[in-house]
């Protein structure tokens, strides 16, 4: 029998005891009521989404817990649908015997996935930025904008770890580094629910370790990888982030189903982690246990394992949660207690929310809707700014604005499209409506370097498409780089889902050069003479030995973004340009070949290269690496000797700025535990701080540790610190030090970890 929900009011518990079993379950699904056959889910085409041709008020006759994306799934005009919805809601409180209004729920990704919206880096550029407090701000301003359109919940962010760049979802990912992932999206759930939202953590558990980079492929990790690398972002989202709901993964870990898996979603996430909220299916990941992972004969079995496993709603409707589920109560093959489990926790979601409240949709309605305005840009332009990567630059960067003609090439230099990830609604739901507006300003590359340069003589040519072999554009962008003085060669991906793209939802691949033949683009180009900056506009981290340590002619700089959003191209440009110094790190190793992959900094002795393998992981670039146009000395390290297993010691340094521009400096600190009672990574990120210094400024910065960050699964499978020396430096990425390393002791018995002991490094900048 399950334990119901502790903590639950009188209100709901009394409003659970009116319901009938019609009622009860109706609060578990969603309902997709504007959906007109795009493609915007995984299998949306073949899964049930119209409602069987009935009205929709007949649909809602029993109430529904949750609208899906009401905003979200067709460009709408967003006053108007406000107070389409508000009367919609207006109606179920007054036509549904038990009054309850539902649940909306959008994408947020990067910004709130509507028409008109705006448009913020995508996550990947985030964990580059290493600004937990700028992306917490974006997060309040997002959650703002959804709270005035009576929005309710935000399907973000994406808590997974990059495990392999093939995998077509990295761009919705933060970093290959745990500790990265969960400060950085916890940030961003703060800021959400700040602004009155319910952030939703995607996708527990293990997604990201898909076989061969491959969406919705098996996992095979074992428990170690599972609780040392997949669990701890949401086990400080959860503990520290306060976060509502938890959206499982569609992956099967070792042949079970995280959606049947009662092991995962009720005893780690609930029992272990204290996660109090509602679990949310991921769109059809009920259905799927039927129809992909043949764990249950129909929809019916499949909602009774869900439900049992402890999802608490099905999204994005009722396929297995409705009719099929109730056969399963009335026939006893399932325990109604399991559906009130699941409903009081879903009213108590609603409660919290102010759903259950006499005046909620008693106001209202927005007449008029600010969804991109001034503080949305500054927000988008500052996190673009910060996440810009300097890749190299042999002198190159920046550009003096007398630089002379400039040519601006290539398929991605003038595409706003290429400038936003796979879950903007620009790339995940306009592309079905090509002749629909855009809805708000984003200067390409193009565009903002003519802006920036209004005396300079700029040309341009496309050269190529991001995909294809069509080379018939290579003589124009040749004949542009020859007659300029400086070439700008922008390449990169298009972010989409499920086959339409090199990058999103389902577009997983196989190689990991540039798509199409952007390479051999970029190579005639240089071929000319003429210095070319390369700027990569992507969502992955892609192999470009070629171009960074090749032996033949190769850009005098590079650039890489992540698709940084409606403010990117201005940040571009403001970075080519030298209005801004580059302050961005690699959030991701930048990968030597596909053959190498999975690969990860923080890998044992036995991950890295070695005399007994012909083959070389070692990435081109490192996790942490960038470069700047200031210049930063790291002086008088001081660690202190020794710290209890169970303890805390402080590591300082002193920064300075040697440079003759402004910049940002990420500090980043690493340590070692050089014997273990199981392998540990020859370097691990403990903590890091974003530091803005002017020409010849120092500051002191201060790292107050938990022994915690040295915690490992051991032998036993239980979360450990254990007793012995390990190694701490300071440096400029995952491979490259700072400073001398310092040892600490750490005294005392094994600690085992409980999950009140502290996570998070305390930083202070003085």
């Amino acid at each position: 029998m399950p334990a119901f929900p502790a903590g639950v009011s009188d209100r709901v518990r009394a409003l659970l005891q009116r319901m009938t079993l019609e009622e009860k379950t109706a609060q578990l699904v969603g309902y997709w009521l504007d959906q007109g056959g795009e493609v915007v889910a995984p299998m949306a085409d073949e899964m049930s989404t119209a409602g069987d041709g009935r009205s929709f008020a007949d649909i809602t006759r029993d109430g529904i817990g949750h609208y899906t994306r009401v905003y979200g799934t067709r460009p709408v005009e967003p006053a108007e649908r406000a107070a389409w919805l508000w009367q919609e809601q207006r109606r179920l409180k007054r036509e549904t015997r038990l009054g309850i209004p539902a649940i909306v729920h959008e994408e947020c990704l990067t910004g709130l996935a509507a028409w008109k919206a705006a448009t913020f880096p995508t996550p990947l550029a985030w964990g580059a930025s290493f600004d937990p407090e700028l992306v917490a701000e974006m997060g309040e301003a997002v959650g703002a904008s959804m709270r005035e359109l009576g929005i309710h919940q935000g399907l973000a962010p994406v808590l997974d770890v990059v495990r392999d760049p093939r995998w077509g979802r990295v761009d919705e990912c933060i970093a290959e580094d745990p500790y990265v992932v969960g400060t950085i999206g916890t940030a961003y759930v703060r800021g959400l629910q700040r602004a009155g939202i319910h952030a939703t953590l995607k996708h527990f558990l293990a997604y990201s370790g898909s076989r061969a980079g491959r969406n919705h492929a098996p996992v095979h990790a074992g428990a170690r990888e599972v609780r040392d690398v997949f669990l701890p972002p949401f086990e400080m989202a959860i503990r520290d982030g306060g976060v509502r709901s938890v959206m499982n993964s569609y992956a099967e870990i070792d042949g079970v189903p995280v959606a049947s898996d009662p092991a995962l979603l009720t005893t780690l996430l609930r029992e272990e982690l204290g996660f109090d909220g509602v679990v949310t299916a991921d769109y059809f990941s009920v259905a799927f246990l039927e129809t992909m992972h043949g764990v249950a004969a129909d929809r019916g079995e499949a909602g009774a394992l869900a439900l049992r496993a402890g999802i608490d709603g099905e999204l994005p409707t009722g396929d297995a949660y409705l009719e099929p589920l109730r056969e399963q109560v009335r026939t006893g093959r399932l325990d109604e207690t399991f559906v009130d489990r699941a409903v009081l926790r879903v009213l108590a979601q609603k409660e919290a929310l102010g759903l259950l409240d006499a005046e909620a949709y008693e106001d209202e309605p927005p007449a008029a809707v600010e969804l991109d305005g001034p503080r949305h840009r500054d927000i988008a332009r500052r996190l673009a700014a910060e996440s810009i990567v300097l890749l190299s630059n042999e002198g190159l960067l920046p550009l003096a604005a007398t630089a002379g003609r400039v040519a601006v090439i290539g398929p991605n230099a003038d595409r706003a499209e290429a400038l936003q990830g796979c879950y903007s609604f620009a790339n995940h739901v306009l592309a079905h409506h090509p002749e629909h507006e855009l809805g708000f300003e984003i200067p390409t590359v193009r565009e903002a370097l003519e802006r920036a340069l209004p005396e300079t003589e700029i040309g341009y040519a496309r050269g190529c498409d991001v995909e294809g072999d069509d080379r018939s554009g290579f003589a124009q962008a040749v004949a542009a780089a020859a007659g300029a003085d400086v070439a700008v060669v922008v390449v990169g991906d298009h972010a989409g889902l499920f086959g339409r793209g090199t990058v999103g939802e389902g577009n997983d691949a196989e190689s990991l050069e540039l798509p199409g033949v952007q390479r051999e683009l970029v190579e005639a180009v240089v071929a000319t003479g003429t210095p070319v900056v390369m700027v990569l506009l992507t969502g992955r981290p892609y192999a470009l030995g070629w171009a960074l340590d090749g032996d033949g002619p190769r850009p005098g700089a590079m650039l890489q973004a992540f698709f940084p959003g409606e403010e990117g191209g201005t940040a571009i440009a403001s970075v080519i340009l030298g209005h801004t110094s580059p302050s961005g790190r690699l959030p991701v190793s930048l990968p030597r070949s596909a053959g190498a992959q999975p690969y990860g900094y923080l890998r044992p002795v036995l991950g890295g290269p070695s005399e007994i393998t012909k083959t070389d992981p070692t990435p081109v670039r490192p996790f942490g690496f960038g470069l700047s146009y200031a210049a930063f000395a790291y002086d008088d390290l001081r660690v202190d000797d020794t710290a209890a297993t169970d303890g805390r010691f402080t590591a300082s340094v002193t920064l300075t700025n040697t440079g003759a521009v402004a910049g940002a400096e990420v500090v980043q600190l690493y340590g070692r535990d050089p014997v273990a009672s199981v392998t540990r990574p020859v370097a691990q990120l403990l903590a890091y701080a974003r530091v803005e210094l002017a020409p010849g400024q120092s500051r002191r910065v201060s790292f107050d540790v938990p022994a915690r960050r040295f915690a490992f699964t051991g032998r036993g499978l239980r979360r450990v610190v254990e007793p012995g020396t390990v190694e701490v430096w300071l440096g400029r990425d995952a491979e490259t030090e700072a400073t001398p390393r310092a040892v600490v002791t750490l005294t005392g018995d094994v600690h085992e970890v409980s999950v009140d002991d502290p996570r998070v490094v305390d930083v202070s900048v003085a």
